[in-house]
């Protein structure tokens, strides 16, 4: 069942399994209000001040809009509750310690809904927010610490997942081979410029999140997109 959980992500820290977010009132978060909910996007912390692994994107959905959130918040809730109970993370030592990820918290994530740049225009703001806050792009495709944080100075270059795959460069480094009308078409429907596929999690990304934008969220991505600076490739 869709938002019912058990989605594994496998990390250097062990694997973390997504939970149900149905509006189920055992299983699920239909205990939850709005408010929890916002909560949960904007600190990383449950009803019950828990706070969660930074595997949940929090530091990018940090800056999603107050009033995206309530919209996520209506269409979360009227999904058909579904019973089945959130997997137990499989971590390694000591990752499974809930108080370090508050400690992770204190170093290296800094709560705060999206500003635009007034020195941007309103495309490149738009697409700015689509990248950083409800894209999440950076959690994959900027390279991370030791301690599982992404790296500012890194950012969008491209990083190894766990899994064995790559992200690749989202920056103009790589990005400049492919022309305006290349990247909207590769975000709309997964085909590369030289008639490839992609597939596995990026093809999932694209299917479920960049085909569905409008015509003008894809321009402003690709605008964004165009002005971050040039950045080397992680190591492979």
């Amino acid at each position: 069942m869709p938002f019912a959980g058990g989605r594994a992500l496998k990390t250097p820290f062990g694997t973390f399994y997504g939970p149900n977010i149905t509006p189920h009132p055992d299983a699920g978060i239909g205990r939850w209000d709005g408010d929890d909910f916002a909560r949960a996007l904007r600190y990383g912390a449950g009803p019950g001040g828990a706070h969660f692994f930074p595997a949940f994107p929090f530091p990018s959905f940090t800056k999603i809009t107050d009033a995206d959130a309530r919209d996520l918040w209506a269409y979360v809730s009227s999904l058909p509750p579904d019973p089945t109970p959130s997997r137990k993370h499989d971590l390694v030592f000591p990752a499974g310690w809930r108080f370090l990820a508050a400690a992770w918290g204190w170093l290296f994530f800094k709560p705060g809904e999206f500003v635009p740049d007034p020195a941007r225009s309103a495309a490149v703001n738009r697409g700015r927010y689509l990248v950083d806050a409800l894209g999440h792009c950076g959690e994959c495709h900027t390279p991370r610490n030791v301690f599982g944080a992404t790296d500012p100075s890194r950012y969008l270059a491209g990083a190894k997942l766990a899994e064995g795959s790559r992200a690749p460069d989202l920056t103009p480094t790589r990005l400049k081979k492919w022309s305006d009308p290349e990247l909207k078409d590769f975000l709309s429907s997964g085909m590369t410029p030289d008639g490839d596929v992609v597939g596995d999690t990026m093809g999932e990304v694209i299917r479920n999140t960049a085909s569905q934008w409008t015509p003008q969220d894809l321009a402003a991505v690709v605008a964004y997109l165009r002005t971050v600076p040039p950045q080397p490739e992680a190591p492979r």
